[in-house]
């Protein structure tokens, strides 16, 4: 299978560059991101519920695509999952598992498209990076959480060499506004040779 799509996803530069990629990507996506050993959904999820065993607290799954990572959230235990996507044709194949109450579309110019103090728990699988959301969305996401809310999320390998990202996370807990609770950099997409770090932090 030819990986064109994964092959141009990091070099995207704007967000509505990004949209129609993944518009475009969305019909063989899980096949292309299953044969490169996706593992990140999996880590998330366990990572939360490590953190916060209340399997029925509501979880917010931002950026969730075709539903992968909210898959991930329901094998691992938790009850009720939302999604939200600015792909149209991604939330299509979201709404297919089955594993979602509900899925919003969202616009990739809405800088504040969560409710504020909605969802106690948020997480974002790839979400944030080179070629996705830009680094000003951690702030967003941090912004709608209630305090003691936790953030769930990764950093794959191009975001970690990227110090508008890791500066994010650095800033909210080197004055106190978040705590980090958990890190851990494993297995990302193998296939590629791409790991990431999975992050669970909770608004102080």
């Amino acid at each position: 299978m030819s990986d064109k799509f994964l092959d141009k996803a990091y070099d995207l530069e704007t967000p509505e560059a990004t949209l129609d990629h993944y518009n475009q990507w969305a019909a063989s996506y899980d096949a292309e991101i299953a044969d490169n050993g996706y593992a990140t959904p999996g880590r998330i999820a366990a990572a939360l519920a490590e953190v916060q065993p209340d399997m029925s607290e509501p979880v917010l799954d931002f950026g969730c695509g075709t539903g992968l990572s909210g898959l991930a959230l329901r094998r691992q235990g938790f009850e009720i999952v939302d999604g939200m996507d600015p792909s149209a044709d991604m939330l299509d194949q979201a709404r297919s598992k089955s594993a979602y109450r509900k899925l919003t579309a969202i616009s990739v110019t809405d800088s504040a498209p969560i409710p504020r103090g909605i969802y106690r728990r948020i997480t974002g699988c790839g979400v944030l990076g080179t070629g996705a959301a830009p680094p000003e969305v951690f702030d967003m996401i941090l912004h709608a959480l209630p305090r003691g809310g936790l953030f769930a999320f990764s950093y794959n390998d191009h975001a970690l060499a990227d110090p508008a990202y890791t500066g994010k996370l650095i800033e909210w807990v080197d004055v106190g506004a978040a705590r980090l609770l958990f890190q851990e950099h494993g297995d990302h997409l193998p296939g590629i040779d791409l790991k990431s770090t999975v992050y669970v932090i909770e608004k102080a």
